[in-house]
């Protein structure tokens, strides 16, 4: 199963793991990560999943579609790498993934 580390906007790290084919945002909720909100439920119309991928993954991951785009627009402070964890599916790829949480997601 691939795991997946988290680290919060302190720098605090934690490490779980996500089964291939649920969406970053579906195992951050089922682990208690705190800071992802996911107020819409993964249906790409919010940014409280919003995360900032780690530069090293961002080109393993497939490109951001339009929605999320559009949707980011909403993110607080979002960077180069934000992506909504809704829209990244994991695989056993992901393994190793990291992603920084902002300091708000409002």
């Amino acid at each position: 199963m691939p795991r997946i580390t988290f680290v919060d906007h302190r720098g605090a790290a934690r490490m779980v793991e996500i089964p291939a084919g649920h969406s970053l945002m579906e195992g951050a909720v089922n682990n208690d990560i705190a800071g992802i909100l996911a107020d819409c439920g993964g249906a790409c119309s919010c940014a409280t999943c919003h995360v900032l991928v780690d530069p090293a993954w961002v080109d393993v991951l497939p490109p951001r579609e339009a929605m999320e785009e559009d949707m980011l627009e909403f993110a607080v402070e979002p960077g180069p790498t934000s992506r909504l964890s809704c829209q990244i599916t994991i695989t056993d790829a992901l393994d190793g993934l990291i992603v920084t949480l902002p300091a708000s997601q409002l």
